[in-house]
């Protein structure tokens, strides 16, 4: 892997992760455009560096808020922050339940299946344009709400389906306030990402990757950077309630990677 293809791949990560258009997804699409020719270590490597860059963004963006969350789970006293504390770790059970459970099957998923990621796409254009046309999003996030929210993201493990775009959209068409859908959507995710990268990191099927140290180095600093931005940005943009054209891009993408497997 180049450099350029490195830098490409880390910023589509960046901006993928936290835009609602599917990381995933998008890694597939510019994986085949780019001819990826890796090894599947070598290929989980780059995948686990630049998941890890994006967990760090969200770090930094919301560095106050996780602060707070992780006294708020240690001081198990009966307040907003414990309890808010609570549901994160709870819309985290259903994907951490699948992603032990199916790894392998999920893992089958992932690897040139553009057929499935343009119909997933879609769906998560259709997802997208339902919420942006919610009316009524003033509530606070509950628990059953939290759950919910949850089985959502374990759903987005399937490549195609943005993790923010169902998280968000379920959260506002149950009437959440577009900005706690957000930022709650961004904190639930950070514990998935680091532990996944610590299952890879200790599975041991990357110790034989020979990807050169360079290309590791600038595709994790272009995630980390795309990544602010993009978490940033994307925040404002839910709260202006301006979807529908995350929908449109999906909708089109997705398209595109389905008419492409049949050139």
């Amino acid at each position: 892997m180049t450099i350029i293809e490195s830098i490409i791949l880390g910023i589509v990560q960046g901006l993928t992760e936290f835009l609602p258009v599917s990381s995933s997804g998008h890694l597939e699409i510019v994986k085949a455009i780019l001819g990826d020719t890796s090894v599947p270590e070598e290929s989980l490597l780059m995948t686990v560096v630049l998941h890890a860059a994006t967990a760090l963004s969200t770090i930094v963006i919301f560095r106050k808020e996780i602060s707070e969350l992780v006294m708020g789970l240690f001081q198990f006293k009966n307040n907003d922050q414990f309890k808010y504390s609570l549901k994160i770790v709870a819309s985290m059970i259903p994907a951490a339940v699948i992603g032990v459970l199916f790894d392998e099957e999920i893992e089958s998923l992932f690897g040139g299946q553009l057929l499935l990621v343009g119909c997933m796409l879609i769906l998560t254009a259709g997802l997208l344009f339902l919420a942006d046309k919610a009316k009524k999003t003033d509530k606070a996030v509950s628990m059953p709400n939290a759950i919910t929210i949850g089985i959502a993201q374990a759903i987005a493990i399937l490549p195609g389906i943005s993790r923010s775009g169902a998280t968000i959209s379920t959260a506002v068409l149950l009437g959440i306030d577009r900005e706690k859908a957000a930022r709650f959507s961004f904190l639930m995710v950070v514990p998935l990402i680091l532990g996944k990268v610590a299952k890879d990191m200790l599975s041991g099927d990357i110790a034989s990757s020979q990807i050169e140290s360079a290309s590791l180095i600038v595709g994790f600093l272009a995630a980390f950077l795309a990544g602010l931005v993009a978490c940033k940005w994307m925040i404002a943009l839910v709260k202006k309630s301006q979807l529908k054209y995350f929908s449109f891009y999906c909708f089109a993408v997705g398209l595109g990677a389905i008419i492409y497997t049949f050139i």
